[in-house]
């Protein structure tokens, strides 16, 4: 979940430790940084994180240290905004693209098509800028190793880079990444690829991808579903199935587990592990999903922001009682017993 707190040069920062520290101790198996920029022009807002250089590495090393040392496994998605990409954070209004005069900059593209009114005119990518890109993930990568994450994960979805190369509305390109469903699939595979080819094997990697744009003529599932086969077979470990955010026309209708069939149907016609996201807020409903063999693993977003301890609860509730408490917090939980005092 975006946090838009490192405005110094991308930057984590104390935020970052507390946030992804405290659902370390709430128990998650996984911990999630937000989406990281590669290169200072792919972040979405100019307070945005970013991996890009060793002085990135250095601030997020001490977090994730935190996060081991609390059982949890760390995990990073590394991003390029692409026409999403320098624009207000959310919580400023009006809504509106940055120029070079505010901090902002050049925005890029498939296409030179604007997301929409609210965001700039992006530049057109040429075919020497694309594989600079590449390299700028394969360079992410492996600075997010260094700084100790074990999982990383390509956010290829919600309209940022790789995802606006998807879709036939946002690419309208002649060339070799345009066109066919392959041809627009192409940067996204060929940075798969030479990511793969970079980091060690026993690294685990996910792809984000969203896997329906909710608008007709876009992108949709069954082009996830073949893009996921490819993806497997340049070594992608496991896709988490979102979904929307690459056209300002979307429909979707919201409803509790509503982007879990997408999950679903990539799992059981790619034949490749997936992570069920969207509305999930209740121990059972997870759990329901992983026994259905919808999922292989479960995502929280905003109900772990809303309660950072969620997964000791879930695994109260399902198992009658958790022992997975932090020994400094345990005369608070439920399973404890009043100890005397000491609050």
């Amino acid at each position: 979940m975006c946090e838009y707190s490192s405005e110094d040069d991308g930057l984590a920062t104390p935020w970052h430790m507390v946030h992804l520290g405290a659902r370390a101790v709430g128990g998650a198996g996984i911990v999630m940084a937000e989406a990281t920029a590669v290169t200072p022009v792919g972040r979405l807002t100019p307070s945005c994180p970013g991996i890009w250089s060793g002085a990135h590495v250095d601030a997020w090393r001490p977090i994730t240290k935190f996060i081991a040392e609390r059982g949890s496994t760390s995990a990073i998605q590394i991003a390029h905004g692409g026409r999403k990409a320098s624009h207000t954070e959310p919580w400023n209004t009006p809504k509106r693209h940055l120029g070079p005069e505010e901090k902002g900059w050049q925005i890029v593209g498939p296409s030179a098509i604007p997301f929409d009114e609210s965001f700039g005119m992006p530049h057109e990518l040429t075919k020497p800028e694309i594989a600079e890109i590449t390299q700028q993930f394969v360079d992410g990568a492996l600075y997010s190793l260094e700084a100790g994450f074990k999982i990383v994960e390509l956010h290829f979805a919600h309209g940022y880079l790789a995802s606006s190369f998807m879709s036939p509305l946002s690419n309208q390109r002649t060339d070799e990444y345009g066109g066919s469903l392959e041809n627009r699939c192409r940067f996204a595979l060929e940075t798969i690829r030479a990511i793969r080819k970079a980091i060690p094997e026993s690294a685990p990697l996910f792809v984000r991808i969203s896997s329906s744009e909710f608008v007709e003529g876009g992108w949709d599932i069954d082009d996830s579903v073949q893009l996921s086969k490819w993806m497997k077979d340049a070594g992608v470990d496991l896709v988490d199935a979102s979904a929307g955010g690459n056209n300002a026309n979307q429909v979707l209708k919201l409803k509790p587990g509503y982007q879990v069939p997408f999950a679903d149907a990539i799992r059981n016609q790619a034949g490749i592990m997936t992570g069920a996201v969207g509305l999930i807020t209740e121990a059972q409903q997870a759990e329901n999903i992983l026994e259905a063999g919808q999922a292989d693993a479960v995502f929280i977003g905003r109900e772990m922001m809303r309660n950072p301890y969620w997964a000791l609860y879930a695994q109260a509730q399902l198992d009658g009682k958790s022992e997975a408490w932090p020994k400094q917090y345990r005369p608070a939980s439920y399973d404890f017993g009043y100890a005397g005092p000491g609050g």
